[in-house]
């Protein structure tokens, strides 16, 4: 069983920056291809980016591609996502996410084997 714990959440001005992390224990950390998963009230999960047990591939989506950046740690068992230029449409709670096996790519919920709690992240403007 694998843990997912998210931190660094919170209240950024449009134009600023956030770096969430998301430590992982319980578990081999370098078998699991990492994501990032959003909500926003009202809506679906969507997938935001992902980075492979290496770390060799990546994945973001058209919404934050320039923007957001992915990176993991496979020493600390950590998972990054720099956040800048964050606009309010950013506005949403952030998910970490764990899926083994092969590399798909863009993640799916489906695809997903554990989840973080979730982290606040407010974009005003």
């Amino acid at each position: 069983q694998v843990q997912l714990v998210e931190s660094g959440g919170g209240l950024v001005q449009a134009g600023g920056s956030l770096r969430l992390s998301c430590a992982a224990s319980g578990g081999t950390f370098s078998d699991y291809n990492m994501g990032w998963f959003r909500q926003a009230p009202g809506k679906e999960r969507e997938f935001v980016t992902g980075i492979s047990r290496n770390a060799y591939m990546t994945y973001y989506s058209d919404s934050v591609k320039g923007r957001f950046t992915i990176s993991r740690d496979n020493a600390k068992n950590t998972v990054y996502l720099q956040m800048n230029s964050l606009k309010p449409e950013d506005t949403a709670s952030y998910y970490c996410a764990a899926k083994s096996g092969s590399w798909p790519g863009r993640f799916f919920t489906r695809h997903v084997d554990y989840w973080g709690q979730g982290t606040q992240v407010t974009v005003s403007s």
